[in-house]
């Protein structure tokens, strides 16, 4: 047998050898962590604390005590945070740190699999594909497979790619997973179940990993073959892990199996900032830390640098009440403004919007940069109102969480409905809605239109109108069925099912060619057929669901099919003036989601929408999990929590 002999470093001399003085450097909290001896260290980073600096300055205590950058692994969630403190340790050090592999969990699970893929099957050249190379392939699978997708709703090929990749990352079975979060899936268990079999033999075949690939594989390598895990245990002697909080279970399993020798596994984030458990991450990785490692220091930093004293503590206030957390409190740094948070009960979305809008041009005319200011909002569709008023009064805008909302595609289908009962002569409205059923793509839907649009003037001829005017009589007139006038058309066998569903639904929207109220209208559509619909082709359906539910409100207020049209085509030439003019224009609004503004600063910041039902939204209030996970996010049943003296109340009132 083997022995095992590894060299050392000789420790750096104190005399001109540590280039750092450490104590100078940090404050005592950051001090702490950095120097603390080998073993499990979980640090506790409170917003803005200083966490990418502990980080950073822990990294350079190992240097300069003696350990080769060979054996660091720093594990971050962009390749860009690892080279910013790659960078940062260079500028601090004299040293040499080309030797350190630092980067993303796929990163790093990429240059291993590269290494020594072979054992599993897979040649060094492996492709690694992305989202749109995946669902294609994934499609071809369904179709080897039999399945035809269009005639029995089977989910489309990026639909079943998120929930292969949800079963990689929580490491749950595929029945549980589909059960918690795609429940509508579950009667097609077995044959999804068979698709994923078929896709992992497809990839092995190709020589090609999906993204997961990268962190599960990883972990199948060193779990199946204990030689080249002993290589790797080995080699990183020291592993440090940024933003741990939101890890999920196989990233925490793979950190986990690199140390379990050693234990020197350095762990920094904040259960506080935990907020992305619909995506994957594990709250439960850094709660339970300590357990997994029974002898694990914990350091808690809770200087904070970036807020002022008002602001921190309606924070500390708002988190208190969460059973699940570590407990801290955040201190801060700057001096008071003596301006307080502004709580303001308002009395309708309107009226929110309104306000907002004013504040914004007040605190422009105080001299706030548009840039600085903020608006954060627990779900996209939440936006809608404040969109419309921002562009009415021409205030420009940008959106961080996606596109405008009249813009997006669900809405755009729902509405290619009421376009077309409105005026059936609209070729793009009637394209666009049967290609939204099964078995009809561009060629079918080309086909449908010209015998539809020959029938619209035959039948105004037949009844009596010229034929250079359609809408002079037949189509649209009182006593037209939409229904009977489709059911004449042929179609393919796979769509007739929902040929004759769409022809109900046009004459259910629009009885004798009169179309309904339009809020009823998008509520049968959706409910007819949209619904299943965005089951099958979007992976976030349950959001766009709540959109729709957002467009049907919103069209209460118009009785007249063709006001409401007219309204929405404003709308998008208001938005599209606005997006023109913020083109040319520095100073842009931010509107953006709670979650994609994670980071971000921002001198003036409005968060709307602070209701419940809409925030905490209504499917957050059915486990203790999900609802602390709200408060994290700070919505509006724990405001009562907060005590009065901490924030300023406005009472607004109209002229």
């Amino acid at each position: 047998m083997s022995r095992q002999y590894t060299l050392q470093r000789a420790p750096a001399s104190r005399e001109g050898g540590i280039h750092i003085d450490y104590a100078a450097e940090l404050n005592q909290q950051q001090l702490a962590a950095v120097t603390a001896p080998p073993g499990p260290l979980l640090v506790i980073a409170g917003a803005g604390s200083g966490k990418t600096r502990t980080l950073t300055y822990r990294v350079a205590y190992l240097l300069e005590n003696g350990i080769d950058p060979r054996n660091i692994l720093l594990l971050t969630f962009t390749n860009k945070a690892a080279r910013e403190m790659l960078g940062r340790v260079v500028n601090l050090l004299p040293v040499d740190a080309s030797g350190l592999w630092g980067g993303t969990f796929h990163s790093i699970g990429n240059r291993i699999l590269r290494r020594h893929g072979s054992a599993l099957g897979y040649s060094s050249g492996f492709t690694i594909m992305d989202r749109e190379d995946q669902k294609d392939l994934i499609e071809a699978v369904v179709a080897s497979a039999g399945i035809d997708p269009k005639e029995i709703r089977f989910p489309k090929g990026d639909v079943l790619a998120e929930i292969f990749s949800f079963v990689v990352n929580t490491e749950n079975p595929l029945e549980e997973l589909l059960a918690e979060k795609f429940p509508y899936f579950l009667p097609l268990l077995e044959k999804i179940h068979d698709v994923r079999e078929r896709y992992e033999k497809k990839k092995k075949a190709t020589n090609s990993m999906d993204f997961d690939d990268l962190l599960q594989k990883t972990l199948s390598l060193f779990q199946q073959h204990e030689r080249i895990a002993e290589i790797y245990r080995r080699q990183f002697q020291f592993v440090l892990v940024d933003e741990y909080q939101d890890t999920n279970k196989i990233q925490a399993d793979l950190v986990d199996l690199l140390a379990r020798d050693h234990h020197n596994v350095m762990v920094v984030g904040d259960d506080a900032q935990s907020i992305y458990s619909w995506r994957g991450a594990n709250f439960q990785n850094i709660l339970e830390f300590p357990r997994r490692y029974p002898n694990a220091q914990v350091f808690k930093i809770e200087m904070n640098y970036r807020s002022v004293p008002e602001i921190l503590e309606v924070a500390n206030a708002a988190i208190a009440a969460n059973v699940h957390q570590f407990r801290k409190r955040l201190s801060a740094t700057r001096e008071s403004k003596a301006l307080r948070p502004a709580l303001v009960a308002l009395n309708d979305s309107g009226e929110q919007a309104q306000f907002v809008a004013q504040r914004i041009l007040e605190l422009r005319d105080e001299g706030v940069d548009l840039n600085e200011i903020a608006v954060l909002y627990r779900a996209h569709y939440h936006a809608v109102e404040l969109q419309l008023e921002l562009s009415r009064r021409g205030i420009p805008y940008q959106i961080t969480s996606g596109i405008r909302f009249f813009e997006q595609a669900h809405i755009k289908d729902a509405t290619s409905f009421i376009r077309f009962v409105a005026n059936p002569r609209d070729e793009v409205a009637f394209k666009r809605m049967v290609k939204l059923l099964p078995g009809i793509g561009n060629r079918t839907a080309e086909n449908l239109w010209q015998r539809w649009a020959t029938d619209v003037v035959a039948a105004a001829g037949a009844e009596g109108g010229p034929e250079t005017d359609p809408d002079a009589a037949g189509v649209g007139a009182p006593g037209y069925s939409f229904g009977e006038r489709l059911m004449a058309m042929n179609v393919p066998a796979k769509s007739k099912k929902g040929w004759e569903q769409l022809a109900h639904t046009l004459d259910e929207i629009a009885p004798a060619g009169q179309p309904i109220v339009p809020s009823e209208m998008i509520t049968s559509v959706v409910e007819a057929i949209y619904d299943d619909y965005a089951k099958a082709n979007f992976t976030n359906y349950e959001l766009r669901r709540e959109d729709l539910n957002q467009l049907a409100i919103f069209a209460r207020q118009f009785k007249d099919v063709h006001e409401f049209l007219s309204q929405l085509a404003l709308i998008s030439n208001v938005d599209a003036e606005a997006a023109a003019i913020q083109a040319g224009d520095k100073e842009s609004v931010n509107l953006s989601s709670v979650h994609q503004a994670k980071g971000l600063e921002f001198h003036t910041v409005f968060v709307i929408w602070l209701t419940d039902g809409m925030f905490p939204s209504n499917r957050s209030l059915d486990t203790r999990e999900a609802l602390e996970e709200e408060r994290r996010l700070f919505p509006s049943r724990f405001l009562q929590e907060i005590p009065n003296d901490l924030v300023e109340d406005w009472q607004v009132t109209r002229k």
